[in-house]
């Protein structure tokens, strides 16, 4: 099959998913044309992902003209059906938080994606999240575009439905992806029951070649790592002030935070004042063999957020052999498993966080062993990314 994929900033340091799925389903046979709105805003560390820069076509950079020559030809093809589509533009742009002018630059992008989509002769297009993306795709399928489906990832959608018209797009989707059960029940709230049936779970999906058998568990004090986006929602300071409740007893603890973000400043305050200096270490963004390196010398992953879908680093971290320290939030809990996989607490609570954090450090090796083997065949078991792209190229396919 040839597939668009409709996408807004990519690659990403965070959206390592997305590659996995292209590159998936280019393994299974299957022909990708990758088209994003525009070039992520972060610097690009992994090679892979100046590989998938170097492979996509970037809408924007075509420049104003060429979307709206594209425009004034879908028009002249299609007046009527043009029209229907500035109609569907206009209503969503109403219900937005962006406005009108911005959907109705969005119907120009579409007029754009779905002249390359004929060139290349995709019969699907499939977007990742349901934002500005899915908004290009449901236009471009309404300007005579191929048919679409996109994947919700939350929390964001999950925060503005109504201002993403995402019953809308559901409704017009050949199908929708949730990434968990869980995310399936709040696209199920803003689609009508007759829809309910089009919305499917197809998980993220970790390369297993990427994870053998794991290293054993570091010796000496607790070493924990977390990973993501330096932003209020994934709650990095929630996790240093139960490093410095931790330090109290473990005077050896050690937390190590990837990534970047604007709250970095305030993340480098916040050590300051907790007199954290010697207990923390970070890293900027990093490629994936570092990110990996840094899990094997860790003991455990820590994820302390107030919102998500269900993390990446969850899976990889799992993946690679070591228990998880998350919140008991979204699509988490039918991941991490309590007492077998890792540990589960409330979000925005940090006595429990560093309460867990000290139950890991006491836990003795041949426990923590186990639960970390437990983890790695749940994951595998449940998110290999072969796996998943062949469910989602099924789906396509029908």
């Amino acid at each position: 099959m040839n597939i668009a994929y409709i996408l807004n900033s990519y690659p990403q340091p965070s959206h390592s998913f997305i590659r996995r799925e292209i590159r998936a389903l280019e393994t299974q046979g299957h022909s990708i044309t990758r088209l994003a709105m525009r070039a992520g805003d972060a610097p690009l560390v992994d090679s892979q992902d100046l590989e998938e820069a170097a492979a996509t076509l970037y809408v924007l950079r075509a420049g104003a003209m060429a979307l709206l020559k594209a425009a004034a030809l879908n028009f002249s093809l299609a007046p009527r059906r043009f029209g229907a589509a500035v109609a569907l533009a206009w209503r969503c742009g109403r219900r937005s938080e962006v406005g009108v002018l911005k959907h109705f630059i969005y119907l120009a992008e579409a007029a754009y994606v779905a002249k390359v989509c004929e060139a290349a002769e995709a019969t699907h297009a499939h977007a990742h999240f349901g934002t500005n993306a899915a908004a290009v795709a449901m236009l471009s399928h309404a300007l005579g575009g191929p048919e679409y489906s996109f994947t919700v990832h939350g929390p964001e959608e999950y925060d503005a439905p109504r201002a993403l018209s995402l019953g809308e797009k559901i409704a017009r989707s050949k199908f929708t992806v949730a990434i968990t059960s869980y995310g399936r029940s709040q696209l199920s709230r803003w689609a009508g029951p007759a829809h309910w049936n089009r919305i499917k779970v197809v998980h993220c999906g970790v390369d297993t070649a990427r994870f053998p058998a794991p290293l054993p568990l570091p010796e000496g004090g607790p070493r924990y790592v977390a990973i993501g986006r330096f932003v209020e929602q994934k709650g990095q300071l929630l996790a240093l002030d139960a490093m410095a409740e931790l330090v109290k007893t473990h005077a050896d603890a050690h937390l190590t935070l990837i990534g970047d973000g604007e709250m970095r400043r305030e993340i480098e305050n916040r050590i300051d004042n907790l007199n954290l200096a010697d207990h923390i270490t970070l890293t900027g963004w990093v490629d994936e063999a570092r990110i990996l390196k840094e899990l094997q010398g860790a003991h455990a992953l820590l994820m302390p957020s107030f919102a998500e879908g269900l993390p990446m680093v969850i899976m990889e971290a799992m993946a690679a052999g070591r228990p998880v320290i998350a919140t008991y939030i979204a699509g988490i809990p039918e991941l991490v498993q309590e007492g077998a996989t890792g540990w589960l607490v409330p979000a925005g609570d940090t006595s429990a966080l560093a309460a867990a954090m000290a139950e890991l450090a006491d836990t003795p090796h041949d426990r923590l062993t186990a639960m970390a083997q437990a983890g790695r065949a749940r994951v595998l078991e449940r998110h290999d990314v072969q796996a998943e792209a062949a469910k989602l190229a099924a789906m396509i396919a029908v």
